[in-house]
């Protein structure tokens, strides 16, 4: 009896073991702290799926999904043509949620918010100011005192999303960042020093005086940093809220393309942050193992049915529902 017992129990595991998923993923850092809930949440409910995710940046996630080593990639900047031409895997970009990245800085005994246009931060990063008592910060920032003191600008030596969103930001409204840094997901920078993920970003302006850095929001919330409001296209200071990213995403969603690639940065409109940007998953379109391809459209239909529902708890934004809408259709392309 005993050994009858023993014997379907083990038959009972390996049948476990059978249909049991490990899907492996990696890439951007931007969402990591939602991604890294998220896949947590699932497994509970779906203990047979467990999703490993490595926050290796955006360009790490593209490459990887690219040469079909792992199951799916994370980018906050889109694939371009030639990056999706050069792929041996087919993907297609899900959005999964909204974020900010926020200019932090570390004055040392200022306790005031502060406000930078965005030509001044491109032209920190341009090495074209390099004092924190230059007349332009001053001229945003009435009555503060600044300190006669050289600025040292930090910014992601990885290949990066967060990147890609400041720099397509920077872009945008500077012409002489266009033509000498551009945007992307790794750039050249002039000056500064580089660090790796959204993490050691936050690390080095936090144990560096006088430093300036660019992060996702929530990164500067969980490290209690110090973070600048930044001048949109109608000519407003914002600091960066959930509510503020949502405006930024109005227009978009009612002009989605089918592929979601999307640039939301320098949005138009009063209460939009300028520097939102949605971020992406990278899903094959078709899985070499059909078991890991159902078990991702699984987990994509839940993300969008009740995922979405956390993102605003932990600094993001949802998608806005048309787009949720087109996202569900184009789950079920997963194969």
């Amino acid at each position: 009896m005993k050994l009858n017992v023993i014997a379907a129990g083990l038959l009972a595991l390996t049948a476990s073991a059978g249909v049991a998923q490990n899907i492996n993923g990696a890439g951007a850092t931007f969402p990591n702290p939602i991604y890294s809930r998220w896949f947590a949440e699932y497994n509970k409910i779906h203990p047979e799926v467990k999703i490993n995710y490595q926050p290796i940046g955006s360009g790490g996630g593209i490459r990887q999904v690219s040469e079909g080593t792992v199951d799916f990639g994370a980018t906050d900047g889109p694939m371009n043509d030639q990056q999706i031409a050069d792929s041996k895997i087919k993907t297609i970009h899900i959005p999964t949620v909204l974020g900010a990245v926020v200019p932090v800085f570390n004055i040392p005994g200022n306790t005031k918010d502060l406000n930078f246009s965005s030509e001044v931060i491109a032209d920190i990063y341009l090495g074209k100011i390099s004092k924190w008592n230059d007349p332009r910060i001053a001229k945003d920032n009435p009555g503060v005192q600044f300190p006669d003191k050289a600025i040292l600008p930090v910014y992601r030596s990885d290949g990066s999303g967060t990147t890609y969103i400041f720099t397509d930001f920077l872009s945008k409204v500077s012409p002489d960042f266009q033509s000498k840094i551009g945007k992307g997901t790794s750039v050249k920078w002039p000056t500064g020093i580089g660090q790796k993920g959204n993490e050691g970003v936050a690390g080095m302006v936090r144990q560096s005086p006088y430093s300036f850095g660019y992060v996702e929001l929530i990164y500067a919330r969980a490290n209690n940093m110090q973070f600048g409001a930044v001048k949109n296209k109608a000519g407003k200071f914002l600091k960066a809220t959930t509510d503020g990213v949502t405006a930024a995403a109005a227009a978009a969603a009612k002009s989605m393309p089918k592929d979601y690639r999307v640039s939301i940065t320098n949005a138009d409109g009063p209460d939009s942050y300028p520097i939102s940007s949605f971020t992406w998953l990278l899903i094959p379109v078709k899985s070499v193992d059909p078991a890991k391809g159902k078990a991702l459209q699984g987990f994509l239909d839940w993300m969008i049915t009740t995922g979405e529902g956390e993102a605003s708890s932990m600094t993001y934004a949802p998608l806005p529902k048309q787009v949720q809408e087109m996202v569900k259709q184009t789950i079920k392309t997963v194969k």
